[in-house]
């Protein structure tokens, strides 16, 4: 699979709305040399987002914050984000975050782990405890009450409401990923059969 279900919204041809969509989302990611592909659309989620402004403007925002504004530590979000991505099996994210995860400090072999349903031995209390509510949140759709303790013992109120909403954030981006089957950069490969 090389191609998205999604035709790809170029500058050429976008609209005004979907216009200032594509702008706001490069203008807060890094770039557009950072974001577009080779077919002159927005990678990953994005080009969804401009594809339909008026929620996309609205996911991009929530996705902003969730990645810049989050009382989580580094770590701790991007533990999250790459726990919600396995357990969507979404490449594309999977791509995007492993590294982003490293560099935090999750170590390589918890995320080794992670990409193929393992169960990770941690270091850190508090990265145990976020994965293993991240794990049951998507695996069940709630967590019960001793993943709740867990958690709790490592995170404030605000830092559990943070990560609920990091899961849910990235359980709609892994969705979107899948379902319009969008590609991983060229000369990337699939972790998972797509």
């Amino acid at each position: 699979m090389n191609q998205s279900r999604l035709k790809p919204v170029t500058t050429a041809d976008a609209n005004e709305e979907q216009l200032e969509v594509w702008e706001r989302i490069v203008a807060s990611r890094g770039g557009a040399d950072r974001l577009t592909g080779a077919d002159g659309g927005l990678m990953g989620p994005f080009n969804a987002m401009v594809s339909s402004p008026t929620i996309g403007r609205r996911v991009a925002e929530l996705g902003a914050a969730v990645r810049r504004e989050s009382s989580l530590p580094e770590n701790l979000l991007e533990l999250a984000i790459c726990t919600t991505g396995a357990h969507w099996k979404a490449n594309f994210e999977w791509w995007a975050h492993r590294a982003l995860a490293v560099t935090a400090g999750v170590d390589e072999d918890i995320l080794d782990s992670i990409e193929v349903g393992g169960d990770p031995k941690f270091a850190d209390a508090a990265e145990q405890a976020v994965h293993g509510f991240a794990s049951r949140l998507v695996a069940d759709g709630r967590v019960d009450d001793s993943t709740w303790a867990t958690a709790k013992e490592h995170l404030t109120d605000q830092q559990l409401v943070d990560l609920v909403t990091t899961i849910g954030y990235y359980c709609l981006i892994s969705a979107t990923l899948n379902a319009f089957q969008i590609p991983l950069p060229e000369g990337q490969d699939p972790i998972w059969p797509e």
